[in-house]
């Protein structure tokens, strides 16, 4: 064996260098992983933003949008993981909180704390999703459905900042409950009769029909503009086509751009009705 080369076999090994510790995404620390819960938080917003606009109501989509973000880094700060991991998590949900809580102030100073009334409506529902999320139950149906509701009421609290009487601000409302809590029931019957289980089709399509009946009765007495109505037809044939026999065979990532397609669709389609009527 030649000189270099047993010496080389006897020399001990260098120490590596310390890797250093990796860097955790943001998309990993405050981005929910739940991609349809984007679009049932964000068009209610939308939809309270384009139809009834003020400087109050914008400082309130960013609490909003500020505090939905903040809900999985705040609870990943809080269990117990790696040390990377939670640094980013309290710093995101540390940020995320006074974003949120300057937002909420710059409304009570534009808006007024009397306007926010409607707020006291979605507190209990905000309430009970908080409820579920700490016992890991996000994705059950009560919890989606509390969450979806809690941020549907919202556009009431942009019509109310904009000086519109209680009866309009409701109703308001009532188009984008008329949206969300169908879509939830209705998707999550879709997606259990894909795997082969068990699932109730009825209740997508009763709480589609019963939000076809208020915004028809919402449209007669003037409340709500008249298109309204189609619209929400268009929802309840939406339900019928999903959860009955006739469902086609479609992957959950298509179902969720139909649905976001479908929110688009929806919030511009309201927008255009409003500012028409």
């Amino acid at each position: 064996m030649p000189v270099s080369t047993a010496t080389t076999a006897l020399r001990p090994p260098l120490p590596s260098a310390p890797r250093s510790a990796p860097i955790a995404p943001a998309s990993a620390v405050f981005l929910p992983r739940e991609h349809g819960s984007w679009s049932l938080v964000l068009e209610p917003l939308a939809l309270g933003l384009l139809v009834a606009p003020s400087s109050a109501g914008a400082s309130l989509a960013v609490a909003a949008v500020a505090g939905f973000f903040a809900r999985r880094p705040l609870k990943a700060a809080l269990t117990p993981d790696d040390t990377v991991r939670r640094r980013a998590a309290r710093r995101a949900a540390v940020l995320l909180s006074l974003l949120a809580l300057a937002g909420l102030g710059e409304t009570v100073v534009l808006g007024g704390p009397s306007a926010l009334w409607p707020l006291l409506l979605a507190a209990p529902l905000a309430a009970l999703f908080v409820h579920f999320d700490r016992q890991n139950e996000s994705r059950a149906a009560a919890a989606e459905l509390a969450g979806s509701a809690a941020f549907a009421l919202l556009p009431a609290a942009f019509a109310t900042l904009a000086g519109w009487s209680w009866p309009v601000a409701l109703a308001l409302a009532a188009l984008a409950l008329a949206r969300s809590v169908p879509t939830i029931l209705t998707v999550r019957t879709y997606l259990r009769l894909g795997k082969g289980q068990t699932a109730n089709a009825i209740a997508p399509l009763i709480t589609g029909l019963v939000g076809l009946v208020l915004v028809g009765a919402l449209a007669a007495r003037g409340l709500v503009p008249k298109p309204a109505a189609g619209l929400a037809a268009l929802l309840l044939l939406r339900t019928a086509f999903f959860v009955t026999p006739l469902r086609p065979a479609w992957p959950a990532k298509r179902v969720g751009t139909i649905e976001a397609a479908l929110g688009l669709l929806y919030v511009g389609a309201m927008t255009a009705a409003y500012r028409l009527s």
